[in-house]
């Protein structure tokens, strides 16, 4: 291997590994941002209970690097139902996976065929970076189905809100008693919001709005303001069935633009055929004006 390589990788490995002491060595300070979010409501309190499995891993990672989450990738992962520290540990397991495949790969043509060891370091390196992203990436390339499953979620649960409303429930009970039949992300999400705004003995509308706007889910503010029309003695039934009526025309319109995109899409896949066979028929006569 050449030296100035084997110094190169020697002296990341040896700066790794002084920064991993450091880090368990040094106290850990929670984040001011952190300390606020959890007095707000807007950051999940700590069960304390032990993690177990890869879960263990990621809340160390996490404690350890003490970087912040970006807001987006906190809404994805409340939308999928994982922790952060999950995403994390997968992170983690993603750079192990993309560092040592490329190592034992070399290593075994080092020793089979007594190849350089220089170029699978590097690989190993670049891998492990590539591995470190890739659960961002796959996360962030989910984001469409994901908000399509929710909105199908809130739909049902607009539907239960209805038929208690419609069996002379008040607005907060319907709430509550939809909320209560599925354990799916959106209503776990909204079931503690309610919880939420019923031990600050609040309204939950106002919870609800705070709720949909950091899902980036309008529907959610939609029948929010709707059912905060229950405080002024309105009838909501209708209004709220009207309402609910609108937003699934809505999303089945445009379930419908998207599968036209689709069929649109296909349409070049099945046209490719047509012009192979095509050219079947035209390629020997065009070789024989040619060739003439």
């Amino acid at each position: 291997m050449n030296p100035l390589v084997l110094a190169i990788v020697t002296g990341a490995l040896l700066g790794f590994g002084v920064w991993a002491v450091a880090g368990v060595a040094l106290p850990v300070r929670p984040r001011l941002a952190d300390a606020l979010d959890l007095l707000d409501g807007r950051l999940a309190v700590p069960t304390g209970e032990p993690r177990t499995g890869i879960d263990r891993l990621g809340g160390w990672l996490r404690a350890r690097l003490r970087r912040p989450v970006p807001a987006a990738t906190l809404r994805r992962l409340r939308l999928t139902g994982r922790s952060v520290e999950r995403h994390d540990a997968h992170k983690v397991i993603g750079a192990l996976v993309g560092l040592f495949l490329p190592a034992l790969f070399g290593a075994a043509l080092s020793l089979l065929l007594g190849t350089s060891l220089a170029v699978p370091a590097f690989v190993g390196l670049a891998g492990a970076v590539v591995g470190f992203f890739v659960p961002d990436l796959l996360l962030r390339g989910a984001d469409a189905e994901r908000t399509e499953d929710a909105t199908e979620a809130l739909l049902t649960y607009f539907d239960l809100v209805t038929l208690e409303r419609l069996a002379n429930a008040s607005g907060s009970q319907a709430l509550r008693a939809a909320a209560a039949v599925s354990d799916v992300t959106v209503f776990a999400a909204i079931r503690d919001a309610l919880e939420r705004a019923r031990l600050e003995q609040r309204p939950p509308y106002p919870e609800l709005r705070r709720l949909g706007a950091e899902l980036e889910l309008p529907a959610l503010v939609d029948v929010a303001d709707v059912m905060a029309l229950d405080e002024a003695g309105a009838s909501l039934s209708v209004a709220l069935r009207a309402r609910v009526r609108e937003l699934r025309d809505a999303h089945l319109t445009q379930a419908r633009i998207a599968a036209s995109a689709v069929s649109e899409r296909m349409a070049l896949f099945m046209v490719v055929p047509s012009l192979v066979f095509g050219l079947f028929f035209l390629v020997p006569p065009i070789l024989r004006l040619l060739g003439g």
